[in-house]
This record gives C-alpha cells, structure tokens and sequence, in this order.
C-alpha cells in the first residue's frame, strides 16, 4: 500500500514540529503540506529548512485548500477558530481530519458535527493510550460510585499553556459526568475562590496547575466518606501525542465519515 500524503496545520508550533517528524519517522506516511498563518514567517519557506533540518520539499502555505485537496489525512493541533476553517476544507477533500485542538466550545463542535456528515473527524483532547484508558476507567469508576462520592479533577502543564481546563481535563469530566448519566454542563465546577460555601453534591471540580515545562498530568480523586481512590497519567514525552495522532490517521482511512475518537482508535469503545 503507498504511503498515505499528510498535511499538518499550524507546522511551526510545537506539536506541529512533533507532527512533521512523526510523519517523515514511518514509512506509511509521507508529509505532503504544511500551513502556517498568513504572515508567519515560515510561508514560502522549506518547512525541513525553516525548523532547521534539510529540505523535505514541501513548501509551507498560508492557505489549506491546496494541500487538502493533494492529502488523505490532515492533522490539526490549532486553535478553535482555524480548526473550524479547516473542517470545511477537510470535508469538502473527505480529508481525515484529526484534531487535538483544545479550548472548543459547544458551537465549534456543532460546527466540526456537521463536517463529520461528508468525512472521517476524530478528535480528542489527549491522543495517548494511557490517558484514554484512564477516561474509560474513569467513566466505569463513575458510573459504579453514586453521587455521595465527590469527584476532582487535577491537572498540570507547562507555564505557556493558554486554556484551563486542559482538554484532557474536560474529557476526563464527561467520561465521570457520562458514568453518572448526567450533562458534565450540570455538574461541573471551577475556579474556587474565597468563601465559596459547601462543595455541591454530586460536583465535578476542576484544577488547574501551570509551572516550568510539565508536558501533562492528570488526576482523577473519587473522595468518600474514609477513604480515596486516585488514578493519574503522566506524560514525560510530549511525542506520544504526535503518534497518537499519527495512529488516528490511518485508522480513518478505512472508516465511514462520522465523528469519532482515540476510544474509537483505539478500540476501547467496543
């Protein structure tokens, strides 16, 4: 089988960078396109030159539409507002659209809803094995205690992390909302401060911890009456993500167009 043609968004972040080499490091991929924001300086640029390696002859672009229309999958770690763009462009080239993009709100997923009707979305908040076994956990560990047992959530990432909760924090929240068969919307509560008076029965909480270079951890707290129960991930290798990615990517090639994630992946939603 030839190699499946990528296109990565967003190349010259950090997980964009991560991407490019995951892509030229398996030889089931081949890196096809690369696009940056109009005005970056990458745009024009060999995107092998511009990340200070050799060429890899794929010129960065400012706009997506040639690239999807030459690519099978499209990996996408941007920003809510590019990442709704981009779904158009995918859906239109029944791209595989693969989005690791944080910091959706409930509009933007509607939006990424409707492009999964004409191709392959698979999203999630985290692309690692370990954090999407700890969701399933999660939601079994949920769903077997009632809501007499409070549930925190506690995560922590590098200081130049721009949203809170992460991604992973909310995906950890609705796998624990989902268990107990109630809208995380319903239950969820953060940002205490000052006198906030008792915690709400059946809550969901939330922290969030930035400092140094943390690629990512997260905790699940399931607090009872004399006793705890804790199950945490951490990442120490920020490249799990991109492989992550880059699994979901081929995976779609064989899938109906629908909306799905890493669970799906990974077959854990079986």
């Amino acid at each position: 089988m030839s190699a499946i043609p990528i296109t990565v968004t967003g190349a010259s972040g950090r997980m964009g960078r991560m991407l490019i080499e995951a892509i030229n490091a398996d030889p089931a991929t081949v890196l096809v396109g690369a696009t940056e924001r109009p005005g970056h300086d990458w745009i024009g640029r060999d995107v092998g030159e511009a990340m200070g390696g050799a060429l890899l002859g794929v010129i960065t672009e400012d706009d997506l539409l040639g690239p999807a229309a030459r690519s099978r999958a499209i990996l996408d770690f941007t920003s809510p507002a590019a990442t709704r763009a981009h779904a158009t462009l995918a859906a239109q080239a029944r791209c595989v659209h693969v989005i690791g993009t944080t910091g959706l709100e409930d509009d933007d997923i509607a939006h990424l809803n409707a492009a999964a009707r004409h191709a392959v979305i698979v999203r999630a908040g985290n692309m690692s094995l370990g954090v999407n076994l700890l969701t399933q956990m999660t939601r079994q560990i949920a769903r077997a205690l009632d809501a007499d047992w409070d549930i925190e959530i506690v995560e922590m990432h590098h200081n130049r992390k721009v949203d809170a909760p992460s991604g992973t924090a909310l995906m950890l929240g609705e796998a624990a909302a989902e268990g107990r068969g109630v809208p995380l919307a319903e239950l969820r509560e953060s940002g205490r401060d000052g006198i906030t008076g008792p915690r709400a029965h059946g809550a969901i909480g939330f922290a969030a911890l930035r400092g140094g270079d943390v690629v990512g951890e997260h905790e699940v707290i399931f607090a009872g009456m004399g006793e705890r129960i804790s199950i945490k991930h951490i990442a120490s290798d920020r490249g799990i993500f991109a492989r992550g990615a880059l699994k979901a990517a081929i995976w779609g090639q064989d899938q109906k167009p629908g909306a799905y994630d890493m669970l799906d992946v990974l077959g854990l939603n079986r």
